[in-house]
């Protein structure tokens, strides 16, 4: 069987390319079901684009990349095509936008937009072997316990990363960008909380602040989650991916708080309170009693001087931990690094030494930030690819 195109991967990424292609196209995946990440996503209501995406809100050896692509399939024109749909939205908080009802819809959305462009979808496939014929793309699959040979002009690497690998992630677009001679960048997982071996926050799990979280490199406003394993929360997971094993991080637990000047005003009319009960109104109680002993914080407020308030606000400013580790690509929500940028054109996303050969999404070194960001570098690099192929000439 010839193709003008195959697609390896029915994600995100891969359903929104085979949308543009044209042609006979077919799209493949080992899953029994299309769109599994987008499924999930969101709490269920999949967080598909954020209002504020710019090249400033991804990670990639060359930060450059993604823009191209993100300028000329914008979160406007997603917005637009959900609208197309009647699919009902709200942002959230940092302008993540989430459907009203279900991830489902967009899936949906998705394949409609593959049905009206006439391409093809087998599922619970697996790519057995890919080989070059010098003028296209050989791959031998196996679907329901049946071997089939197709060909195709154009193949199209949209399988992912290493994230979350219970729903079926291996890494197959590295292998297979490797067999044609592209380098892969060190690969981590990415959007994933940190681990402490010590269990040291075991009886915090469940309690949640506002905090500025940062390390040499990314500073973050966002929640911080205790848990029961060590530390979650929108800012964690998005200091994660700028974060190495060994590297300590610091917590604001007080971001634009002007506590030293409340408890100094505190001190006056209700200094017989304990410093505690002071604290516990402005940081949770759960929180005030783990760091008791941690900060030395004993006494009434009014045995406190103005150097010992400072003291402590600066502590509560600056709290140090040293994670022992993360949760791993099991809860990761995303890979960061993969297919160096180096090997493929940013307007087309095709790999610059095998004309036909392309790769998109998650399987390529750009990586978001957590809000949805994501998701529009697979409908950006999607639409960069489709569009790329469906201006190619086609071989009868």
């Amino acid at each position: 069987m010839r193709y003008d195109t195959v697609i390896l991967g029915a994600g995100a990424a891969g359903m929104m390319c085979a949308a543009f292609c044209g042609g006979r196209t077919l799209v493949i995946d080992h899953a029994r079901a299309p769109g599994e990440k987008i499924r999930i996503s969101g709490g269920g209501r999949c967080n598909f684009t954020n209002i504020h995406a710019e090249p400033a809100n991804f990670l990639s050896q060359n930060p450059h990349f993604c823009k191209s692509a993100l300028a000329r399939y914008t979160q406007w024109d997603f917005i637009a095509l959900v609208d197309r749909y009647g699919i009902a939205w709200h942002e959230k908080t940092l302008g993540q936008l989430f459907c009203d009802g279900s991830s489902k819809q967009i899936v949906a959305l998705l394949l409609a937009e593959m049905e009206r462009a006439g391409a093809e979808l087998w599922l619970s496939t697996t790519a057995q072997a890919v080989r070059h014929t010098g003028t296209g793309f050989a791959l031998d699959l196996e679907r329901e316990g049946k071997r089939h040979q197709i060909t195709c002009a154009n193949l199209v690497l949209a399988a992912g990363g290493k994230s979350i690998p219970k729903m079926g992630a291996t890494g197959l677009a590295y292998d297979i960008a490797r067999q044609f001679g592209l380098a892969v960048t060190e690969t981590r997982p990415a959007l994933v909380p940190f681990t402490f071996s010590d269990g040291r926050f075991k009886d915090l799990s469940g309690v949640s602040l506002p905090v500025r979280l940062s390390n040499a490199r990314a500073s973050f406003d966002e929640a911080l989650l205790f848990t029961h394993r060590g530390l979650s929360g929108p800012a964690v997971l998005q200091l994660s991916s700028y974060w190495r094993e060994g590297e300590a991080v610091l917590f604001n637990l007080i971001p634009g708080l002007p506590l030293f000047d409340i408890l100094r005003e505190q001190r006056q009319s209700s200094g017989r309170k304990a410093l505690t009960t002071e604290l516990a109104r402005h940081l949770p109680a759960r929180l005030v009693d783990f760091l008791k002993p941690v900060l030395g914080l004993d006494g009434n407020l009014a045995d406190q001087s103005d150097a010992r308030l400072a003291e402590l606000c600066a502590a509560l400013e600056s709290w140090q931990v040293t994670p022992s580790g993360s949760e791993g690509y099991r809860t990761a929500e995303v890979t960061l690094g993969g297919i160096d940028t180096d090997a493929l054109s940013s307007k087309t996303m095709e790999v610059k030494s095998v004309p036909g050969l392309y790769a998109i999404g998650e399987a390529v070194d750009v990586t978001g930030w957590l809000g949805g960001y994501n998701f529009q570098w697979a409908w950006s690099s999607g639409h960069a690819a489709g569009t790329a192929i469906a201006a190619r000439p086609r071989r009868d």
